[in-house]
């Protein structure tokens, strides 16, 4: 029998190695980079929030939800990155082409807060945008070199779940 774990190891780095590889120059590499730096802490997020607290004080709950539900997607994000302590993928050729805040890596906190995000402020703007946003920015993170693909669909996963917890 084959041991499921090493296979799944394997074809991460194989994602990993393609997302790393493929649909880049140097313009593709700036927007992705401007993206991912946006999503640093929520940050598009909670900006997303504040301007629909601004053009739509109908929803003001749901934007002040938003950004609750966002920022404790990070901190719960960070425990599990605690607990769990995976180190960054380290491709000798490819090396991450973005800065880091820490060296640990599951689960994406940009997938993480993005997901969650959506979730939450779906509640007033089109969902489709949303999550294609949040499927963007978790997406630039193993284009960049600093998440594996599993990472990104951990926090995911845990945004989305946290999103529907902690939203009525």
């Amino acid at each position: 029998m084959r041991n499921l774990g090493a296979d799944l190891r394997a074809l991460d780095q194989r994602v990993l190695r393609v997302l790393r590889t493929r649909g880049h120059s140097p313009s593709a590499e700036a927007a992705v980079t401007a993206l991912a730096r946006a999503g640093e802490h929520g940050m598009l997020w909670h900006g997303l929030a504040v301007a629909g607290l601004a053009l739509d004080p109908r929803r003001r709950h749901v934007y002040l939800r938003g950004t609750g539900i966002v920022a404790a997607t990070l901190v719960a994000n960070t425990a599990v990155k605690g607990v769990v302590r995976r180190a960054r993928p380290a491709l000798e050729d490819l090396p991450a082409l973005a800065p880091v805040i820490s060296g640990r890596s599951y689960p994406s906190a940009h997938a993480s807060t993005s997901f969650a995000g959506a979730r939450a402020l779906s509640h007033a703007l089109p969902a489709a945008p949303l999550y294609g946003l949040a499927v963007a920015m978790a997406l630039s993170r193993p284009y960049l070199g600093v998440h594996y693909p599993t990472d990104i669909v951990a926090g995911a996963l845990l945004g989305e779940a946290l999103g529907r917890l902690l939203t009525p």
